[in-house]
């Protein structure tokens, strides 16, 4: 009887925990984004890659120091201005 007290207790717990534990993620830095660390086999085509880096900039200095963000928008400014000359061509 105590094992499944014991045990819906520590289920319960746990549940408490998943959606502040979602929330915290949702609020990290992209590395992939930021720094090329922690791809997981990450080729994203440009489009997707000025929606992430955007994405990732919008979050602000709530995630990133200033010298990232500066980091990321040089990116994007990178990137923005490779889709501009492959349109050219």
């Amino acid at each position: 009887m105590r094992k499944i007290a014991f045990m819906l207790a520590a289920l319960l717990s746990m549940a408490a925990a998943v959606p502040a534990f979602a929330e915290m993620a949702d609020a990290q830095k992209d590395e992939c984004v930021l720094a090329s660390r922690n791809c997981k086999n990450a080729v994203d085509d440009i489009q997707t890659q000025i929606k992430r880096i955007d994405a990732e900039v919008k979050k602000g200095t709530a995630v990133y120091t200033p010298a990232e963000l500066k980091k990321l928008e040089q990116k994007l400014a990178e990137v923005k201005e490779l889709l501009t000359n492959m349109e050219k061509h």
